[in-house]
């Protein structure tokens, strides 16, 4: 496998395909680098370098015991960028991954970065505080802790259907979709994606979308129930100078499978702009 070693000793594996220039990705919890395929198969056929790393205590990379949290899955990323010497890349991230870019745009700034597109991505804060209160109360995330603690496999199984809008009346979401998202969410640690649930709930990012300065695109869905969009994308849109908005009526969270076509279109034709 193609792995990189962090200062800590975390193995972080990566998939590194096609000649061009650089996007990377960065997914969502509580998935792999393998929720991506669909955008970075299509990349690579028109002209685009796509790397894609699976999240420390997720996929095929090692269950760290600590840094679970937006610093450490930053720093992460800037290890596989550096590592790979990547430059002029536009750094893609959704949900979890989407705060993982906007942390590491805040640590690192810009020298290696073209562009940066944030998809259903949980910036700038998704917990309800007295500065924040269209967010979600802190009561809904301590449930996703005691469902994940209780019986990881059944939470996975009943999350999927929220994620992909499944629940909805007259959605087409395939069983196969459903799957495969247990299946990825059934290879993180449970140390892991229990601790990354404050790592994406708690974490205030309204600072670092403050230092975006390379072309920004928010992309979600208008009926995403991980992530409402009232608190999230158009927030983040109003703090980043510039950023292009795109949204997608009754969409949900999981967008990136459910309008494959639609969002590879809109990265491809962002990318080339």
């Amino acid at each position: 496998m193609s792995t990189i070693t962090t200062r800590d000793g975390t193995e972080i594996y990566y998939k590194d395909w096609g000649q061009g220039p650089v996007v990377t990705f960065s997914h969502g919890w509580p998935l792999s680098a393998d929720a991506w395929d669909g955008q970075m198969l299509f990349l690579a056929q028109n002209g685009f370098r796509v790397v894609a790393h699976d999240r420390r205590g997720h996929g095929r990379s090692s269950q760290a015991s600590s840094s679970n949290d937006m610093n450490g899955y930053a720093d992460d990323l800037a290890a596989v960028i550096e590592a790979l010497d990547l430059r002029d890349a536009t750094l893609v991230g959704h949900s979890t991954g989407g705060g993982e870019v906007t942390r590491y745009i805040g640590r690192y700034g810009t020298e290696r970065v073209a562009k940066a597109v944030l998809i259903a991505a949980v910036p700038p804060l998704m917990l309800q505080t007295p500065a924040n209160p269209e967010g979600l109360p802190i009561e809904v995330f301590d449930g996703l802790r005691s469902g994940l603690f209780k019986d990881r496999s059944q939470f996975y199984k009943d999350l999927a259907l929220q994620f992909y809008g499944a629940n909805r009346p007259g959605a087409k979401v395939s069983q196969g979709t459903l799957d495969q998202f247990w299946l990825w969410s059934m290879q993180a640690g449970l140390k892991n994606a229990y601790e990354s649930i404050k790592a994406f709930s708690e974490t205030d990012f309204t600072e670092d979308l403050g230092k975006f300065d390379v072309p920004t695109l928010v992309m979600h869905g208008e009926d995403d129930q991980i992530v409402p969009v009232h608190d999230s994308a158009r927030k983040s849109a109003r703090l980043i100078k510039g950023a292009r908005e795109i949204y997608y009526p009754g969409a949900p969270h999981g967008l990136t499978a459910t309008l494959q076509d639609q969002v590879n279109a809109d990265l491809l034709a962002f990318l080339r702009s």
